[in-house]
C-alpha cells in the first residue's frame, strides 16, 4: 500500500485554542509539518516540527520539544522535559532544557543553551516524519491498540486520550493575517483566532470567535453561537450556519442552510438553494 509523504493531511485547531498577542496557545501537543511557517510563538505540551519549519516567536513546551533539521526559531526555546534538535537548526534566542538535550551537527543557538540532564551530540531527528507515517499506517489498517501504544511512548501517559493535538499540515502558513493550508481545516469549540482561514473545506465548532473570514473550495460548516468577523465564501460547496451563528460579513456559496437564530449582517449570494431550518438541531 502506498502512503502520502505528508501524514499531516488536515489543519486541526483543538477546542480552547487561543491566538494571543504573540503566541498560539493550546492545552495539548503541537504538531507542525515540514516547510510550514508559524509567525506566532507556540505554547503547548509537546512540540514537534518537521524539516524546515519556521517559527516567528518563541517555543514553550511543557514536555518534550523535537525540531527536525533546518528548523528556524526567531526567539527562545523553553522545554520542560527533553529536547531533540536536528542538524542545522537555528534558534535566535536561548535554549533552556529541564531534561536531556539531543543535538545534531551545525546547530546554531545564538544566545547559548542550558540543559540540566545529559547532552548528546548526534543527528536525532529524521525519525519524526517516519513516526507520523507509521502512526497513520497503523490507523489505516485498523491497529488502533498499536497506534495508542505508540502515542503513549511519545507523549505523557497522563494526557487524556480525547485531547487533540494542534496540527499544522506541511507547507501551511499561520499568521495574524491568514491561516493558509491546502487541506481540510477543522476548528474546535471555544477557540479564539485571528486571521482569515483558507482551506479546502472548513468546519468550525461551537462558541468560537474568528476575527477574519472563511474561504474554502468545498463545504463550510459553522457551529452554534460562533461569530465570524468577516465573509464566508466557498467556490464550489455549500455553507451551513448553526443556531445563533453571527456572520458579520457576506456569505457566498452554492447552497445555504441557515438554522434558527443565525444572522448574516452582509449580503447573501447563493447560486443554488437557500433553506431555513425550522427545528433546532446540533451541528455535527
Amino acid at each position: 500500500m502506498a502512503f502520502s509523504s505528508d501524514p499531516l493531511d488536515e489543519l486541526v485547531v483543538p477546542s480552547g485554542t487561543e491566538a494571543q498577542e504573540h503566541d498560539l496557545v493550546t492545552g495539548g501537543d503541537v504538531l507542525v509539518g515540514g516547510r510550514s511557517t508559524v509567525e506566532f510563538g507556540v505554547r503547548g505540551r509537546n512540540v514537534l516540527a518537521g524539516e524546515g519549519a519556521v517559527f516567528g516567536g518563541s517555543i514553550e513546551a511543557e514536555g518534550d520539544c523535537r525540531l527536525d533539521m533546518w528548523c528556524d526559531v526567531a526567539d527562545n526555546v523553553l522545554v520542560g522535559e527533553d529536547a531533540y534538535l536536528g542538524e542545522r537548526v537555528h534558534i535566535a534566542g536561548q535554549l533552556k532544557v529541564a531534561g536531556d538535550l539531543d543535538i545534531g551537527d551545525d546547530v546554531d543557538i545564538e544566545e547559548g543553551f542550558e540543559a540540566n540532564g545529559w547532552i548528546v551530540i548526534r543527528n536525532p531527528m529524521p525519525t519524526i516524519i517516519f513516526l507520523f507515517m507509521y502512526l497513520k499506517h497503523l490507523l489505516v489498517i485498523g491497529e488502533e491498540d498499536a497506534a495508542q501504544q505508540l502515542i503513549s511512548e511519545v507523549v505523557d501517559d497522563d494526557i487524556e486520550p480525547e485531547t487533540e493535538p494542534l496540527v499544522i499540515p506541511a507547507n501551511g502558513t499561520v499568521s495574524d493575517d491568514a491561516w493558509r493550508v491546502s487541506t481540510p481545516a477543522r476548528i474546535g469549540d471555544e477557540c479564539r483566532l485571528h486571521g482569515n482561514v483558507r482551506a479546502e473545506s472548513i468546519v468550525v465548532g461551537a462558541d468560537s470567535n474568528i476575527f477574519g473570514s472563511l474561504r474554502a473550495r468545498d463545504e463550510i460548516s459553522v457551529g452554534e453561537r460562533t461569530r465570524i468577523h468577516g465573509d464566508v465564501t466557498t467556490r464550489d460547496g455549500s455553507v451551513r450556519l448553526g443556531p445563533d451563528v453571527r456572520i458579520l460579513g457576506d456569505v457566498s456559496c452554492r447552497d445555504l442552510e441557515i438554522e434558527p437564530g443565525a444572522e448574516v449582517d452582509g449580503s447573501i449570494r447563493a447560486r443554488g438553494e437557500i433553506s431555513m431550518v425550522t427545528t433546532e438541531r446540533d451541528i455535527e
